[in-house]
């Protein structure tokens, strides 16, 4: 999956959540810390770091689903 691809998912996923699951939009910062840290303006964003976060996204909203 190319990372123009993946960015639009991982919004997808967010706005889902959003709009979806406002209660878990607490941990979304935390799930953030796990991108890459520093200046990215390079566009040299980790392809696996946006899959990992994409992930934890999904793995978050079922979860979620499961509990409630």
């Amino acid at each position: 999956m190319k990372h123009t691809a993946i960015l639009t998912e991982i919004s997808t996923v967010t706005r889902d959540i959003e709009e979806n699951y406002p209660e878990l939009q607490k941990y979304l910062g935390e799930t953030r810390s796990t991108l890459p840290k520093g200046d990215n303006s390079d566009g040299s964003l980790n392809k696996e770091d946006l899959e990992n976060y994409l992930n934890e996204l999904k793995e978050m909203i079922e979860k979620y689903k499961k509990e409630h």
